[in-house]
């Protein structure tokens, strides 16, 4: 009888046997120019790996959280949210409760480093070595995911969303290749480049240059200016060239600002989403100035007779019960909140 017991628990059948055997996360092949340094790290279905690319300098993480019944269905696909972090964060700080809370995605959270600007630097032979970080994510994580994952690899089952630094991500991800999402949304991103959002601009320059004190002030994760995440600094120009507007020479801002290229969305049918707060009016508040450039690409899609979905939550007083209108993960956390049941229902109507 005892016996009997044992084999049972030890051989279950069908989905029970694939539910009992999920402890670890899945194996994961090297591939697409990705290497893993070690073994994954978390459970089953929240986990994260380590990687090294000759794309981009040092050692990765890449999060994975699978969805719950993930190992309950081995023919079951599903669609996917890239998540980028903000400036100085990691993948792994990424633990945001509504991250955990779809059963009907896989989420990704790849590294873009603490000032990587999810960008292909221009200069390539700084102190901070190879920082190609579009290639590293367009090119390698995501054939990476679509090849060791049960994912549905296809354009209109992949979305991509961040904030602040990863806001800006996301869109010029989607902007630079529409064919890859059907959806991409900005949490409080640095979604206006151009010269007219000049403070976010000298808030890249900070970051670059190691200006520790100002950008820590503007950080969307832990900053402490006396151990500086943004060593070793670089020059000013190292990611997008010039940033002042002097004949011209800050063109390269102009190229990858989002405000300016919303045209590329709406011709591609990329569904948009933004969120902003407004520090309660106060300059000093770092979302005061994010929510002057919501403004300003709202205004863009506004003139391209754009549909999008757009929250300002103001001071975050109707914003759920974590929120203050700030430039923070309380805010971060209701607006994934709102974000996560649309995308599902989107990707259902596939």
């Amino acid at each position: 009888m005892l016996a009997a017991v044992a084999v049972a628990v030890i051989a279950p059948a069908g989905p029970a046997r694939a539910a009992a055997a999920a402890t670890a996360p899945p194996p994961m092949a090297d591939g697409f120019g990705l290497t893993q340094v070690g073994e994954a790290t978390g459970s089953a279905t929240d986990f994260y790996l380590t990687v090294t690319t000759p794309e981009v300098a040092g050692e990765q993480h890449i999060k994975i959280i699978l969805p719950s019944g993930y190992y309950d269905d081995p023919d079951r696909r599903y669609p996917v949210l890239y998540f980028l972090h903000g400036s100085p964060d990691d993948p792994v700080q990424q633990n945001y409760p509504a991250l955990s809370m779809s059963d009907q995605m896989i989420m990704v959270v790849p590294d873009g480093g603490a000032r990587g600007w999810y960008t292909n630097w221009l200069n390539q032979n700084t102190a901070a070595g190879a920082q190609n970080w579009e290639n590293f994510h367009l090119q390698q994580v995501i054939p990476f995911i679509d090849a060791n994952l049960r994912t549905l690899a296809a354009k209109q089952a992949r979305a991509v969303a961040g904030v602040s630094m990863g806001g800006f991500g996301a869109l010029h991800y989607a902007q630079i290749r529409p064919d890859l999402f059907s959806h991409t949304a900005s949490l409080s991103g640095d979604i206006d480049m151009s010269v007219n959002s000049m403070g976010l601009r000298l808030a890249v320059v900070a970051s670059l240059i190691d200006a520790t004190g100002v950008i820590c002030a503007a950080a969307s994760g832990a900053c402490d200016p006396d151990e500086s995440p943004y060593q070793p600094g670089v020059d000013s120009d190292a990611a997008f060239g010039s940033p002042y507007p002097v004949f011209n020479a800050d063109r390269r801002w102009n190229e990858v600002d989002p405000s300016q290229h919303m045209d590329r969305l709406a011709d591609a049918g990329i569904g948009v989403s933004v969120y902003t707060g407004d520090g309660g009016g106060s300059p000093v508040e770092p979302e005061f100035w994010i929510a002057g450039a919501a403004k300003n690409a709202k205004a863009a899609m506004d003139a391209l007779g754009m549909t999008y979905y757009y929250v300002n939550y103001g001071d975050g007083a109707g914003w759920g019960t974590r929120c203050d209108g700030g430039h923070n993960g309380g805010c971060w956390e209701e607006d994934l909140r709102d974000l996560i049941p649309r995308l599902e229902r989107e990707f259902a109507a596939v």
